[in-house]
């Protein structure tokens, strides 16, 4: 009966909420594709003024330089808008009056999911349009699983701190990005290309490898109200991290043997 009632609360929200008030949904992902399309304008049009070295990039690279701002944008946003609702809001606190914590949103968390889908829609259009000069088959499967999981819990109210925890992740974005305008500056002695190096490892260590296991613990600990949700966020929850988790592990493994060679070399 319980489990009954909880299941009838998020239908109830998806009906009075998202039906209701539509355009809280179309408007915050319109927002993140124009947010998107402002920032690589922007970027199209300062780069050249404050960046000798983008002048002298091949078009193809040009388009990267510009579409890695849109990321680092997406990145420094939702990363922060995770934290915040994570940690310093009470929407998803262990309090049992408010129900399980599975199923709890907000206008603000909605919203800012809806924000992260306009970045995937316009992203994955970009690596579609331009492919494969801004990524390969595994950018296009890392985008959809993204997206599907974004979407689903934007759109049902369910999962969403689980969402928000692995959202997290886009913490390191920005090194990455650093990484790659510093090696296309021709910077790749420098210190701050050391320091860049040092910084993602970290970041990458924290966001996707320990935030990962914190998040498979807090799914231990909350069973009991995951499995209140519908099989597909069921689903959803326990398999979206688990690829990521693959994928992170891939990349943490490439990352590290990089960062020891780049030392090597420096010593």
């Amino acid at each position: 009966m319980v489990i009954k009632s909880y299941r009838s609360q998020a239908e109830l929200l998806l009906q009075n909420y998202v039906l209701a008030d539509p355009f809280i949904l179309s408007t915050s992902v319109i927002s993140g594709i124009f947010a998107c399309k402002m920032i690589y304008d922007l970027s199209q049009f300062i780069s050249p003024v404050y960046f000798k070295s983008y002048s002298s990039l091949a078009k193809t690279k040009q388009i990267e330089w510009n579409n890695r701002a849109i990321s680092t944008f997406h990145a420094v946003f939702v990363a922060t808008m995770s934290l915040y609702l994570i940690l310093c809001s009470d929407l998803y606190s262990d309090n049992q009056l408010r129900g399980p914590i599975t199923l709890r949103s907000s206008k603000l968390s909605t919203s800012s999911l809806g924000v992260s889908v306009g970045y995937f829609i316009t992203d994955l259009g970009m690596i579609l349009w331009f492919y494969p000069s801004l990524g390969g088959m595994e950018y296009v499967f890392h985008h959809l699983l993204s997206m599907t999981g974004v979407t689903y819990t934007m759109l049902t109210g369910e999962a969403q701190v689980y969402t928000f925890m692995v959202l997290i992740s886009e913490a390191t974005t920005p090194f990455i990005n650093m990484r790659w305008y510093l090696d296309e500056a021709a910077m790749r002695r420098s210190r701050a290309y050391i320091i860049n190096g040092v910084m993602m490892f970290l970041a990458w260590l924290v966001a996707r490898i320990l935030l990962f296991v914190y998040l498979f613990y807090h799914y231990y600990l909350h069973y009991n109200q995951v499995m209140q949700m519908r099989v597909f966020g069921r689903l959803l929850v326990l398999v979206v991290p688990s690829l990521l988790t693959v994928m992170n592990l891939i990349w943490f493994w490439k990352i590290s043997k990089g960062l020891k060679k780049m030392v090597a070399k420096r010593h």
